[in-house]
């Protein structure tokens, strides 16, 4: 599942007439970006959620065959990062399945990540499994970090007021049974991170190579230059 239906507030002005995920970095749009490194892990069918200027990313996606785009239509209520997902459960499947953002971009180390995390996640110990990006060294990010990741992948949530070595990096594997229970309507996927840390199921992969947090519009550059570097 790609995570398209935000607002993206913090792009503004590139996103008063343009939705975030439609914004171009190094050419490309930066859902581009994202249905790339799917299509290249080899995923097949890609469900993208859509609300803000939903017309523009639909008009854009649909004649892409790898992956093959299904739309999750939020134009009559904006459902939030955890909402969203339980309105495409239908579609998603009763398997694990990536999750994405669709403003994430990385330049990958030697082994594809998202081939990492498939490799690493495990149903039977994990709810989630979060690709993290370190907070040192990583494009266009200078906040305090997410979580904290213990020797055996387990992961903690900051505490208020201290820095924590991991940022979430946008990217994860989800099972289905994270969003038992999951309440209806608009809601924060972090809620059900929280609940699976609590029982000791939210574990953390850490990326390698470079990740690029693009969030505002004075990142993209930063973004542009991190990827010319290596093309």
């Amino acid at each position: 599942m790609v995570l398209a239906a935000g607002r993206g507030e913090r792009m503004r002005p590139l996103t008063d007439r343009m939705p975030k995920p439609m914004i171009p970095v190094a050419g490309r749009p930066l859902i581009d970006h994202v249905l790339d490194r799917l299509a290249a892990a080899g995923v097949e069918r890609a469900v993208v959620n859509v609300h803000y200027l939903a017309d523009q990313i639909e008009r854009h996606v649909v004649s892409r065959s790898k992956p093959r785009i299904t739309i999750s239509d939020e134009r009559d209520q904006l459902l939030d990062t955890g909402g969203g997902v339980v309105k495409a459960l239908p579609a998603l499947g009763r398997d694990p399945f990536f999750h994405l953002n669709s403003n994430t971009i990385w330049i990958d180390g030697p082994t594809p990540n998202l081939r990492r995390l498939a490799e690493t996640f495990d149903p039977a110990n994990m709810d989630a499994l979060l690709l993290l990006a370190p907070t040192a060294g990583s494009t266009g990010y200078s906040g305090q970090g997410d979580f904290a990741m213990t020797a055996d992948r387990r992961l903690h949530r900051r505490p208020q007021g201290e820095v924590v070595p991991h940022v979430y990096a946008g990217a994860a594997v989800l099972t289905p049974a994270l969003f038992t229970g999951a309440p209806s309507g608009a809601f924060s996927l972090t809620r059900l991170f929280d609940r699976a840390a609590a029982a000791g199921r939210l574990h953390g992969l850490q990326l390698e190579g470079t990740w690029m947090h693009v969030g505002t519009p004075d990142a993209i550059p930063q973004a542009e230059a991190a990827i010319a570097a290596v093309t």
